[in-house]
């Protein structure tokens, strides 16, 4: 999982990850996020630490963490706070990221 720069913040398209470090829940997602990643062999998922970003998060109204803020066309399509298991992410990931799934 890569941090969020800048750059990236401006493009029309990402999944980010938003956490705090002492957060058990969060610690249970990011494990979820790193297993997906691991599959793919590559970073599907970029991450933010909430507490040392509280403007995003208040400009984002991100209710609570973890969270995984979707971004689509420019648009704030989805924020999933309930994490649940591996396939429910990936049920997102189908939809938002199906060229994961595109045979080669």
């Amino acid at each position: 999982m890569q941090e969020i720069s800048n750059e990236i913040y401006e493009k029309d398209r990402y999944l980010l990850y938003i956490y705090t470090p002492f957060c058990g829940t969060c610690s249970l997602a990011r494990s979820m996020l790193d297993k997906i990643e691991s599959v793919h062999q590559q970073d599907i998922f970029y991450e933010m630490n909430a507490s040392i970003n509280p403007t995003f998060m208040q400009d984002y109204k991100i209710e609570s963490v973890p969270c995984l803020l979707i971004k689509e066309n420019g648009e704030i399509k989805d924020k999933v706070y309930a994490f649940r298991s591996i396939g429910n992410i990936y049920s997102y990931l189908m939809e938002y990221k199906p060229e994961l799934f595109a045979k080669s």
